[in-house]
């Protein structure tokens, strides 16, 4: 794809899974439970983006391609837009906005408590995702702060696995691939010399994003 197209390219391919569910719901295609079903489409989405965002770096360091790194902190905030979407379908149309049974639910439904703290934690993430939030926390800070997309991703994808109540083979996949990604990510790091990037040089800081890895 030619350099001009790919962030186009990325943001109109972000933005299907989100058309054909709106377009499945308008023709009355979803399953007999509507909600949940637009719930599940969500959140696989959410945790199918951010973990591509985490897959950044390693296609970087392990085959040398480059041209996702232009468009991580697209797919980084696109997973929060799911996530986001996710939690108001929950919050609106599954609850109602009944705050008195919602906050049971967190309580109580270990599936639902994680998945909150999942959301809870990418919301500093997409908040401090521009460049004048790097410039404001000072990028050590801000680097600091963006780790928090493991914890998010580690969340998520505990949340899919204890949300599923019979066929474990997609949250298997995506533990998996967590994992793999992590291994990627931290294990080669010991024996690497540090990029400018990851040694905290504000130069290449607007670059950053949700999805830091």
């Amino acid at each position: 794809m030619p350099r001009r197209l790919l962030k186009p390219g990325v943001f109109v391919a972000c933005l299907l899974p989100l058309v054909k569910l709106g377009v499945d719901a308008a023709r009355d295609h979803l399953s007999p439970n509507p909600i949940a079903e637009s719930m599940n489409r969500l959140g696989f989405w959410t945790l199918t983006l951010l973990l591509a965002s985490l897959a950044a770096t390693p296609l970087k360091t392990f085959f040398g391609w480059t041209a996702q790194m232009r468009v991580r902190k697209m797919v980084g905030l696109f997973a929060f837009f799911y996530a986001a979407l996710h939690f108001t379908t929950y919050l609106a149309l599954d609850q109602a906005f009944d705050f008195s049974d919602i906050g049971a639910d967190i309580v109580k439904r270990k599936f639902i408590t994680i998945g909150f703290a999942a959301f809870v934690t990418l919301v500093p993430l997409a908040v401090t995702s521009t460049d004048a939030a790097v410039k404001r926390l000072g990028f050590r800070r801000w680097k600091r702060i963006h780790r928090l997309v493991y914890v998010a991703a580690v969340l998520g994808v505990v949340h899919f696995v204890w949300r599923v109540k019979a066929d474990y083979l997609e949250p298997a996949l995506f533990a998996l691939t967590l994992t793999v990604l992590l291994f990627a990510r931290f294990v080669p790091a010991r024996g690497k010399k540090a990029s400018p990037a990851e040694t905290g040089k504000p130069k290449n800081a607007g670059q950053e994003s949700l999805s830091r890895t």
